[in-house]
């Protein structure tokens, strides 16, 4: 690709990016793209907390850990193409406003499957999952994808394999779901087929990309982007709680409670976006590319634990509306326990991008698990809930501390010593 992006978007062959092209960053047609995902993770994390708030952990685990999935993967499937072959000419454009509106169809959707979990009845034995919308969001989005992957087999004929091997997995895959959308097996039936199939979509680009070298994704770009959706995901708790706590303020008026939530929200969504950026992904993929896998199979579980992260905070705002119907020990618990989730997975991720451990980590995960169980002991003990609230948002706060006094320096001579020779 030429620095210099031309003023016309004709047609040009899609023979893959430059790996190591310099000053790649995310597209408007990208940033664009993710709005879309705005809107979907806004109608989980909704449904996710008002299940929460009526006390039906069951509809609200299933219903979210299904939507997350299908939200998540979607973005994936796009953005890993976007790296490796985006050529921003009309018709990548047109294509991608086909995904676009398959992600919208999958977001409405989604409060329709929260609804038939609802009215079901027990949602561990008869239940009907309604999957059929978010089914044909993913009908459109996938068409339009496997013409992009067609697109690039014929161009790319060096990699030939690897895009049919993606087109292969991606219509398998649809295949199996579109099969489970027309039978709607009951879910105690649905469980096994939800987990072959989520393995057949896993194991797709990990199959590919283990054939003529993979595809060309650029790192720097790939980082970026999951950086970028990470944010998405934090600013719908931001946007959630908001949303709550000011149905609070016009009824009842500012109060210390409601005070103590905000800073709480605030506290936390600032505590996992520094957390986040801790994560040394771009200069350790450069080097160890074959680390990608795991690297973006556990963006997904971290992203999601973000999102359940606001929508635990969503349900303490609906708490102080006087519409949640769960004590405020349940509702410190719906944003302790994906706090935790997510910090302990951050340091998972961490320990895979460096094979390295340090002893510091120990201590901080010990004073991190201390002052979460103090804010949960406290709500069980019947202290307030923004009170608890407010001490959970201390726990990130411990890590971030952590690193700028000493993690940063251990984080600089692992990466200077993988530098000098190959660590895999």
């Amino acid at each position: 690709m030429s620095d210099v992006a031309p003023l016309h978007h004709y047609r040009r062959r899609m023979g893959g990016r430059d790996t190591r092209e310099p000053h790649r960053t995310a597209t408007p047609l990208e940033l664009l793209f993710d709005l879309t995902f705005v809107v979907s993770f806004g109608f989980a994390a909704s449904q996710f907390a008002h299940a929460l708030a009526e006390g039906h952990y069951s509809v609200a685990l299933i219903g979210f850990g299904f939507a997350s999935f299908g939200i998540c993967w979607a973005w994936v499937n796009f953005s890993w193409f976007a790296s490796a072959y985006d050529t921003d000419d009309w018709l990548y454009r047109l294509l991608t406003m086909a995904q676009m509106t398959g992600v919208l169809v999958l977001a409405i959707g989604i409060p329709r499957l929260f609804a038939s979990l609802e009215h079901g009845g027990d949602a561990l034995a008869g239940t009907h999952m309604d999957i059929g919308l978010m089914v044909l969001g993913y009908v459109v989005m996938r068409l339009a994808l496997v013409l992009q992957w067609l697109r690039a087999a014929r161009q790319d004929p060096a990699r030939r394999r690897v895009c049919l091997t993606y087109v292969t997995a991606i219509v398998v895959a649809q295949i199996g779901w579109c099969a489970l959308a027309l039978f709607t097996p009951s879910l105690m039936l649905l469980a096994p087929i939800w987990i072959l199939l989520f393995l057949i979509e896993l194991a797709g680009p990990m199959i590919a990309e283990r054939q003529q070298s993979g595809t060309p994704w650029h790192v720097h770009h790939i980082v970026e982007r999951y950086m970028l959706f990470a944010i998405i995901a934090l600013g719908e708790g931001v946007v959630g709680t908001v949303a709550a706590l000011s149905a609070v303020v016009e009824a009842q008026g500012w109060s210390a409670d409601t005070a103590l939530v905000a800073v709480a929200g605030i506290g936390l969504t600032f505590g996992l976006w520094w957390i986040y950026l801790m994560l040394p992904s771009a200069a350790v993929l450069q080097r160890f590319r074959q680390r990608s896998f795991v690297w973006g199979y556990a963006q997904l579980l971290l992203i999601t634990a973000i999102v359940a992260v606001g929508a635990g905070l969503h349900v303490a705002a609906l708490l102080l509306e006087h519409k949640a119907h769960i004590s405020a020990y349940a509702v410190v618990l719906s944003t302790a326990v994906p706090l935790i989730a997510f910090i302990a997975l951050a340091y998972a991720l961490y320990y895979h991008l460096m094979r390295r451990f340090d002893m510091l980590h120990l201590l901080l995960l010990g004073l991190t698990l201390v002052t979460m169980v103090a804010a949960v002991i406290g709500a069980k003990a019947g202290a307030s809930m923004p009170l608890c609230l407010l001490i959970l948002s201390l726990a990130p706060l411990i890590t971030i501390i952590g690193y700028e006094w000493r993690g940063h320096r251990h984080q600089s001579e692992v990466l200077a010593l993988q530098e000098s020779r190959n660590d895999d």
